[in-house]
């Protein structure tokens, strides 16, 4: 009788196990995109992710640049990149930002006048964060979500207007100084350090004179690492690694 009473038990012990682990797999799975936007309540900046590898390029002046960036992803395959738009330079250029999207490229937040969040009043940095979110609506660019400081600095402050405007800052783990014109080898070289899981750092103003020259190359270098992926992707599709600020 009691070894019969546990037989009948059996198939409902198993729905019980399996359902307990289905739903620790999708609570985890939710767990790893928010882990990348807060810690104990506490805004971080993304930095890494886990899985692919993030293109992204800031604009925040010139009309030059930009354009030949995208034919040169488009024509070397890359179908995934993240572009930040300062809001002044994507009010002055709304075809340019509209070839960006139809491209089916990311559009990210550069704010909108190149300031120092770490040097403004938290209204100021609140109100250039609001005005260029405010250019992405009229420009009918949808779910921006993302925002990377003007010049890469932040703070605890910024980070938190941030997070209340729905906004996540995005930094990044490679650097290529392609702003500084350094010769298209040296910025072939500091890309090609990444990683599967690595954000980029490039650069599409017209101060980078040579990145589009220099990137057929780092495209073939990374595309054996990972696959190209968006910001957003890289943050849904895995753990993302986040900045501590002091």
């Amino acid at each position: 009788m009691h070894h019969t009473k546990s037989r009948n038990w059996k198939p409902y012990l198993f729905i019980v196990i399996v359902s307990f682990f289905t739903a620790l797999l999708i609570y985890t799975q939710t767990l790893a995109q928010t882990a990348a936007f807060s810690a104990k309540g506490t805004p971080k900046a993304v930095f890494k992710g886990e899985n692919g590898i993030a293109l992204t390029f800031n604009i925040g002046w010139g009309d030059e640049k930009a354009v030949p960036i995208l034919k040169t992803l488009q024509k070397n395959g890359v179908k995934s990149a993240t572009f930040f738009l300062s809001g002044a330079w994507a009010e002055q250029h709304p075809d340019i930002v509209n070839r960006i999207e139809k491209a089916g490229y990311e559009i990210g937040s550069l704010g909108y006048a190149y300031v120092d969040y770490t040097d403004e009043e938290p209204a100021k940095v609140r109100h250039d964060m609001q005005k260029a979110q405010e250019v992405f609506k009229k420009l009918e660019i949808k779910d921006v979500k993302l925002l990377r400081s003007p010049t890469g600095h932040f703070d605890k402050t910024a980070l938190k207007i941030a997070d209340q405007l729905g906004l996540t800052m995005v930094h990044w783990s490679v650097n290529t100084d392609d702003w500084k014109n350094p010769g298209t080898a040296k910025i072939i070289e500091k890309a090609s350090t990444a990683e599967n899981g690595d954000i980029i750092l490039l650069h599409a103003s017209d101060a980078a004179k040579q990145t589009n020259k220099a990137l057929p190359q780092i495209i073939r270098h990374l595309s054996d690492k990972g696959k190209f992926v968006t910001v957003s992707e890289m943050i849904a599709n895995g753990k993302a690694e986040t900045k501590v600020i002091p």
